[in-house]
Parts: structure tokens; C-alpha cells; sequence
């Protein structure tokens, strides 16, 4: 028996890499001829044999064979049977169990249906001997032995592979319902298991089962009712008139699964699993604390759960309603009171936002926002108030819809988080800093809008009120969590129309970091090593930080407060840069690793930080680039030429790029000293080797796009020795294997070649560099190494085969002082210089092969897609390729998958969580 389970693990299961597939095919071929006397083997052991090792084997045997004999083996034969015969005994019961999911797990059509169903009537019979229905399965499992867990497990694969294939089958006839259902319910009592891979194979079978019957629900729902959804989704539903006979089985299908899914609704709330936002945990001593690290499994888990409550939610909105204020009842009143039930129920009432229609998500949310800020007024102790604090922020996190329709819940509820804001327990601040935000962002208008039509007693706008008590607001908050308040408090003052009343509210917010700048400033006027102490150091780069932080959520409207500080701030940072110099200098390399050189960066890096998003956030005015560029060209440029590399910032880049992209065709003037102050020096840093200035890298090949892009011009200009630089750097690029660096590489690459094409240095272009990118990009294609950015490599090699054949290119590409002989055409050309290229690649292909696949390129030159499917199937064929993963090179369609995912998503009202959403409604 070990020896035949051996042989069928070492071809089926074993095999995949190293056998061909017609070897295995061959194998299993003559292994199924010769199944008949294993069968009659197995059968003969289990009638006759009293030894149990040897049952045992047998079994062992039998389950590695089941997933791929002949099907007449197992129905046409007593082996069912023989198998449900031991089921019921201990020593046998989960090798069994085993098999029989083996079994249950075969797919085909309906030709054994019969089978099935007497299987699983058998089977279930001799469960509820087993195993009572009315047994504690989470308890009895927390109790029991390892063969006794097993089972379980076993149990719940069982349950779960049977209805995945044959569910239909049981729900067609009155007397197999009954079955059906006393299964379901063992399901989810096994469901309650703490063991969490037993509860995600549940959890997955749930998540199919409650997709399948939404749909169904879906196609029956009135169009009218579907209409009222909080997202306006045109969801194509059937038309009233039609509820014939598949609709009154949809609805009986429904009717049949009310029970078991109102049960369901109730397993998801007390398992939901902890939602990303939720930084507040228990750990393993049953404290409550800060979590340190985010659990990826669990945000797999909560993605899933979520899923499956929301179309639960969907099949019955009023019993999912009923069931989450009734456990919150319990809450209330101390009979269900722990931070576990307190914590499930909230992040499921959080998940299913936007489910529900308006109107009852408003009544629901109304009884849930009350009755959870009861519960903080009248619970005592520390770690039970942070719990609470903390399911609260995340409920009314969840909900922007219905905190922008009720303006007293809103002030209520904002008012609660600047409580929070005090409570130094860990992570509540955090959360409250960033529920705040998320409220604001999408809630912004509220609260520069006087509220005195729907308040008595309002009369300022609630941001007016805020301001006024700012500096407590704030008192007991850490820097970073100060910055997103302020971050949040800009949010609100760019809803403002009046730019009279937005600029005295920037004035107002920005007055406690801009006194404490004008105090340093003036410090340091009297005496400027008051600028070296490195406390002062902390609170400048505290300050731009603050800075940035608005400048963020304001844009435009943050131009009075950088003109108030900008020329100071250049000043600051040439002096910190000619510090960072002479340390280095008289330290040598390790010097910059200091934590007195580091803070002194950090400076540096903010404020070029706190340029480039208010530049970048900036509506594209002339007069905002004339006004913040030409001061600095020399504070910021200029020191990034005269720096040494450890002290050269790589955000000079980025803000450059920043500047290029946002005022286009206008900087073309500047771009000579641009190239001149970072291009040969940011070279010599980035060539040595693949690994030194990985930030460097990428900037600088973003800052060269945005020039190739806008100010083509001026590339023109270069010397050639230039332009060969620029060519090899981008050579450089595309050869790395971080593929951020790579694809900007190859962007810039597309950039170039579109617009020399489109120049009249067209011909002198491609005859210098044609060869050479074909050459690179063939062998970066080729490599392996480079799959990710086989799109790119696609779109490169059809712009080169298009520009040799179509005829653009007026004169010959190749040398003809080295070749003379007279080719008729590019085109001719380039065919016989791409085959004797890839048949150096690819020695083990014939030159056939070779001929066919570059024919084959020029025939589709001007069909992107079947070029692309030439060059995949190519690659696929080659033996480098053959035997590795390639789903890289199919990333693009794996790209269309996920957005047909999505829409899909979108189409499910509360799929995608409300809050996610881009919502037209910010503003309303």
C-alpha cells in the first residue's frame, strides 16, 4: 500500500517541472489500465482485513488515488460504500473523512447526482451520532485531542467542497432540504472555532455562497428601488414584468436560505476582523495599546468579511440592522460588555457604510452614534474608555454621507475627537488626528458655512470657533500628529469662497509656528550661530513641516503665508548646506551619518519639500513661478553643483521636475543652467554602480522626462557629446532592475523618440542611436530579469520597427562609410541586422525559427496587440523563459482584470467603502 501511494504522490503531486507533460500523461494512462487491480486490492483489504494499520494504509492509499481514476471506480462500485461503513469508527474516521472530500470535491455534469445525494444523506446520519447537533463545536474543540481537531478541520473541508460543487443538487428536492440545512448549521457552528485556519476555509465557502445568492437577489429587485442607491450605479436589473417561473425559484431559493444567513450575519459580527484604520489593539497581556506593526493576513481576512457582510447586508437590510442594535443594546447594559464583542460589532457596523439607502442608514446610524457615546459618558476605567474612543472614530469615520446631512452629529462628533485629542492613552490621539482628517476631507463645506439656519445660537462658522480655541485644541499633541491636524484645518479653510475670509482664517491658524519663525529669525539676525543649536534646529524643521502640512490641503491659497517666509527660508537653508559641507569636509564620509548632520538634512530636505507641494498644489499661474524660481537658482541649485555627493539633496530633482511639469514651455531659458548645475554631477553619483543614490536614480531620470516632455527644445541644443549622455544615462536606467527606475527609464526613452520624430534632426537621430536602443532593448527583453517591463520594451520596439518600415526615416540607418552594400530599404536592413542579433541571443533556435519571429514583427508592426502576443509567444517558446514564472508579461490584462473588478465593485452599493470614494458630494 506505501509503495502505490508512493508512485501516485511521485506522478501526480511530485512531477510538475520535471516530468514533460506527455510523460505524465503516458504514465497516468497506464497506471488507470492497471487500476483495476489496485481497486480490487483496496476493496479486498477493507471487506477482509481485521489489522488496523493496515485498514489504515489502505485509506492513506485511496485518498492519493481518488482526485484522478476513472470515475466508474468510485460510483459503479461498492467502494462509497465500503467507505461510509468506517466512517463512523474512531481509528478510521478522518482518513475517511478524507476521502470522502476527495470524492466530494470531483467535478462533472450531472450523471452521478444520484450518488451524491445518497452519500450525503448517509453521511449525515451517521454524523449526528458522531458529533450531536446540539454540541458546543468551538468549546468541544478548544477541549479536544489532536485526532479530535483533525476531525473538525476535516470536517469543515468536507462541508465546504461538497456544496462549492453539489449545493444545487440538494436545494432541487423537499426531502433533501432538511439535510441541507442541519449541514449549514453545522458549518457555521464549526465557523466559531477559534482557530483561524479552520475559519478561513468557512470564511471562504461563505463569501461564494452570499455572492452567488446576491446576484440572484439582484436580478430579481425592482429597478426603481435599485435607482435610490447612494452611489447612482446603473445597475442592469430585470424589468418588473418579468417575475416568471425562474423568479418565483429565485425567490424560494431566498426563502430557503433566511435562516441560515441571518445566522451568518450574526457569526460575521462577532468575527469581523480589525479594519486598516483601527490603531488601538489587546496584546498578548490583555493591555491595551498601540499597534506597532500592521497583521497583512487580518487585512486579507477584514477585506473578505467586509465583503460578505455587505452583501448580507443587501439580502436583508433589516435584520442586519435588528441584529447590530440588539448585541448594541447588550453593550449598554453590561450583559454582552467586553472590548472583543465591542470591537467585532463596531467594525462590522463600520464596514457595511453605504449598503444601506439614505434613509435608514441615517435612522441606524443615529441610535448607533448615541448609544456608543452613552457608553463613553457612563463607562469608568482607562483602558475601556480608549476601546470605546477608538470604535467610535472608526464608526463615524465610515460615514461622511450621513455626517454631512446632520450638522449637530457632525459638531457633536468633531468635538468628541478634540476630547480625544487629550487622552494620552496610546494611539487614541493618532486616531483621533486622523478620523478628524478623514471627516474634514470629505465634509470640508460644513464648516466654513455659518450653521445658524439650522442652529439657534451659531453665528460663526465653526472653523472661526475652532481657531479661536486652537492652541488647547493642540496642547497635548505630538508634532506629527500637529501637523495633520493643521493639514486638516487647511482642508476646511479651502472650502472657504471669500478670499478676504480664507486669507484672515490662514492668518489666524498660521499664527502660533509663524510667531515662533519671526522669534528665531530675529535670533539668529543678532547673532547667527543661534541657528547651530540643535533644539532650534528641531523647532525650524517643526515649523516648515507645519508648513507643508497646509500647504498640502490649500494650494493656491497658501501664497500668503510661503511669501511671508520664503527668502528667509533660502537663507536658512544655504546656511545649513554650507554647515553640512564643512562638517563633512572636516570629518570625512561619516560625518554625514551624524545625528547633528542628519537633523541639519532634514532642514534642508522640508523646506525643498514645502516648495514642491506648494508649487505642485498651485493652480498654473505665471506669476507664482516668476515670483519662487529665480531666487532659487543659486541658494538651491548652485549649492547642489558645489556640494559634495553625501551632501546633495536628491529633492532638488523632484522639485525641479515639479517646476518643469507645472510651468511647461516657460522654463526653457532655465534648462541650461539646470543641466549645467545637476546633469554631469548627478551622473557620476549614479553610474558607478546599480546600487549607490537609489533616490538619486529615479529623480533624476523623472527630472529629464519632464525636460524630454516640455522643453524639447532645449535638448536640441545640447552638444552631441551632451545628447550621448543623456542617451547612455538613459540606457542606464532601463538596464536597472528596480523597477520603478527601469519603467522611467523607459518613459523617457517613449518621450525621446516621439519627439525627435517629429523633429527635423530625425534622420541625424536614428542613425546615431536606432542600432544601439534595438540592440538594448532586445537584450533587457531577453534577459529575464527585466519582465515587468515588457509593456514598455513592446511599445519601444513597435516605434523602431514603424519608423524602419513605414519610410519616415529618409536616409539609411547604417553606416555606409563601414557597409556598403546597397540595402533597398531601412526595413531591409534592420530585418537582417535583427536576425543575426537574435540568433547570437538565441543559439538553440534554428535560424528559421529566428527569420520566422522577426517576419512575424514586421507583418504586425502596425496591430499593437498581435505585435505584443508575437513577442510574448516568442519569448514563452525560448528555454530561458519556458521554465520560469512569466505572469509579468501579462500584467497589462491582469491591469483590464482588476478594472472590470472594480466597476463591478463600484456597481454594489458600499462595496467600495464610501470613504474611498472621490465623492462628488465633498462640497455639497
Amino acid at each position: 500500500m506505501s509503495i502505490l501511494k508512493l508512485l501516485s504522490e511521485e506522478v501526480f503531486d511530485f512531477s510538475r517541472g520535471e516530468m514533460t507533460q506527455q510523460k505524465i500523461k503516458d504514465l497516468k494512462q497506464s497506471l488507470n489500465s492497471e487500476f483495476q487491480l489496485i481497486h480490487e486490492l483496496c476493496l479486498y483489504v477493507l471487506s477482509v482485513s481485521q489489522r488496523t494499520e493496515l485498514i489504515r494504509a489502505t485509506l492513506s492509499t485511496l485518498h492519493a488515488f481518488l482526485s484522478w481514476i476513472p470515475l466508474g471506480y468510485i460510483f459503479e462500485s461498492p467502494l462509497l460504500e465500503t467507505l461510509l461503513k468506517f466512517f463512523p469508527m474512531p481509528a478510521y474516521r478522518n482518513l475517511t473523512l478524507q476521502c470522502l472530500t476527495e470524492v466530494a470535491s470531483l467535478q462533472f455534469d450531472n450523471y452521478y447526482d444520484a450518488q451524491y445525494v445518497k452519500m450525503y444523506n448517509i453521511f449525515m446520519v451517521q454524523l449526528q451520532a458522531i458529533l450531536p447537533p446540539t454540541t458546543n463545536i468551538p468549546e468541544a474543540y478548544a477541549q479536544g485531542s489532536t485526532e479530535e481537531q483533525a476531525f473538525i478541520q476535516n470536517l469543515a473541508l468536507f462541508f465546504t467542497l461538497f456544496y462549492k460543487v453539489h449545493i444545487r443538487i440538494l436545494e432541487s428536492t423537499q426531502e433533501n432540504i432538511s439535510a441541507l440545512l442541519l449541514g449549514l448549521e453545522y458549518l457555521i457552528n464549526i465557523s466559531y472555532v477559534d482557530d483561524t485556519e479552520v475559519f478561513k476555509v468557512c470564511l471562504d465557502y461563505w463569501n461564494i455562497l452570499v455572492s452567488e445568492l446576491f446576484q440572484s437577489h439582484r436580478s430579481l429587485e425592482n429597478p426603481a428601488a435599485t435607482a435610490t442607491n447612494m452611489m447612482g450605479s446603473q445597475v442592469s436589473l430585470i424589468p418588473p414584468g418579468m417575475v416568471d417561473g425562474l423568479d418565483s425559484q429565485l425567490l424560494q431559493r431566498r426563502q430557503l436560505y433566511s435562516g441560515p444567513m441571518s445566522k451568518l450575519r450574526m457569526l460575521m459580527i462577532c468575527r469581523m476582523a480589525k479594519p486598516e484604520e483601527v490603531l488601538i489593539v489587546e496584546d498578548e497581556n490583555g493591555n491595551i495599546v498601540r499597534e506597532t506593526m500592521k497583521d497583512s493576513d487580518v487585512l486579507v481576512q477584514y477585506k473578505i468579511m467586509r465583503e460578505t457582510l455587505i452583501y448580507l447586508s443587501h439580502l436583508d437590510h433589516d435584520d442586519t440592522e435588528k441584529q447590530m442594535l440588539r448585541k448594541l443594546s447588550k453593550q449598554q447594559n453590561g450583559k454582552d460588555w467586553t472590548w472583543n464583542t465591542l470591537n467585532t460589532l463596531c467594525w462590522a457596523i463600520g464596514s457595511i457604510s453605504g449598503s444601506m439607502i439614505e434613509d435608514q442608514e441615517n435612522r441606524f446610524l443615529v441610535m448607533v452614534i448615541r448609544d456608543l457615546l452613552n457608553l463613553c459618558e457612563v463607562t469608568k476605567g482607562k483602558d475601556n474608555k480608549a476601546v470605546i474612543a477608538s470604535n467610535i472614530m472608526y464608526v463615524v469615520g465610515q460615514y461622511p454621507r450621513f455626517l454631512r446631512a446632520h450638522w449637530k452629529f457632525l459638531k457633536t462628533v468633531v468635538n468628541k475627537l478634540f476630547e480625544f485629542m487629550h487622552e494620552t492613552h496610546p494611539g487614541v490621539q493618532d486616531m483621533a488626528c486622523d478620523t478628524f482628517l478623514k471627516i474634514v476631507q470629505k465634509c470640508r463645506r460644513k464648516f466654513v458655512v455659518p450653521q445658524s439656519l439650522f442652529q439657534v445660537g451659531e453665528n460663526e462658522p465653526f472653523v472661526s470657533e475652532l481657531l479661536s480655541g486652537l492652541p488647547t485644541t493642540i496642547a497635548d499633541l505630538e508634532p506629527h500628529q500637529i501637523h495633520t491636524f493643521y493639514e486638516s484645518v487647511g482642508s476646511m479653510i479651502q472650502a472657504e469662497t471669500d478670499a478676504q475670509k480664507r486669507q484672515e482664517y490662514l492668518q489666524r491658524l498660521m499664527v502660533l509656528p509663524y510667531q515662533k519663525w519671526l522669534e528665531i529669525i530675529g535670533q539668529a539676525r543678532q547673532n547667527v550661530d543661534f541657528l547651530k543649536d540643535q533644539d532650534v534646529i528641531r523647532t525650524v524643521l517643526n515649523i516648515l513641516q507645519t508648513n507643508t502640512s497646509v500647504a498640502s490641503s490649500l494650494g493656491t491659497f497658501f501664497l500668503p503665508q510661503i511669501s511671508l517666509i520664503f527668502l528667509d527660508m533660502l537663507n536658512v537653508y544655504r546656511m545649513y548646506s554650507e554647515l553640512i559641507s564643512k562638517s563633512i569636509a572636516e570629518g570625512g564620509p561619516y560625518a554625514s551619518k551624524t545625528s547633528y548632520v542628519k537633523l541639519l538634512r532634514s532642514v534642508k530636505r522640508e523646506t525643498l519639500k514645502l516648495i514642491e507641494t506648494f508649487l505642485d498644489k498651485a493652480e498654473n499661474q505665471p506669476e507664482i513661478g516668476k515670483q519662487f524660481v529665480p531666487p532659487m537658482m543659486d541658494p538651491v541649485l548652485g549649492d547642489y553643483a558645489r556640494n559634495v555627493p553625501d551632501a546633495r539633496e536628491s529633492e532638488v530633482l523632484s522639485l525641479f521636475a515639479t517646476i518643469i511639469n507645472k510651468y511647461k514651455a516657460t522654463m526653457i531659458e532655465d534648462i541650461p543652467h539646470i543641466f549645467e548645475a545637476v546633469f554631469q554631477c548627478t551622473l557620476e553619483m549614479i553610474t558607478k554602480n546599480f546600487e549607490d543614490y537609489p533616490e538619486h536614480r529615479l529623480k533624476f531620470f523623472s527630472l529629464l522626462r519632464a525636460i524630454a516632455t516640455h522643453c524639447f527644445p532645449a535638448l536640441i541644443c545640447l552638444s552631441s557629446q551632451q545628447l550621448k549622455f543623456v542617451m547612455d544615462s538613459i540606457i542606464w536606467a532601463f538596464r536597472h532592475t528596480e523597477r520603478n527606475i527601469a519603467e522611467t527609464g523607459l518613459n523617457l526613452l517613449l518621450e525621446m523618440l516621439s519627439k525627435f520624430q517629429a523633429s527635423e534632426f530625425c534622420n541625424q537621430f536614428y542613425r546615431t542611436y536606432f542600432l544601439t536602443i534595438e540592440q538594448e532593448i532586445f537584450a533587457v527583453l531577453t534577459d529575464t530579469f527585466h519582465k515587468p517591463g515588457f509593456k514598455l520594451h513592446v511599445l519601444v520596439l513597435q516605434h523602431l520597427f514603424c519608423q524602419a518600415e513605414s519610410g519616415a526615416l529618409t536616409e539609411p540607418i547604417w553606416d555606409t562609410a563601414t557597409n556598403s552594400y546597397p540595402y533597398p530599404s531601412n526595413a531591409a536592413f534592420v530585418r537582417e541586422f535583427t536576425i543575426k542579433l537574435l540568433s547570437t541571443s538565441f543559439p538553440n533556435m534554428t535560424a528559421a525559427e529566428v527569420t520566422q519571429f522577426v517576419n512575424g514583427l514586421f507583418l504586425s508592426t502596425n496591430d499593437l496587440s498581435a505585435f505584443k502576443t508575437h513577442i510574448r509567444d516568442f519569448l514563452i517558446q525560448s528555454k530561458e523563459f519556458s521554465a520560469q514564472d512569466n505572469k509579468d508579461l501579462y500584467a497589462e490584462e491582469a491591469a483590464a482584470q482588476r478594472e472590470r473588478e472594480r466597476q463591478r465593485m463600484l456597481s454594489i452599493p458600499g462595496l467600495i467603502a464610501p470613504i474611498e470614494l472621490q465623492d462628488e458630494m465633498v462640497d455639497s
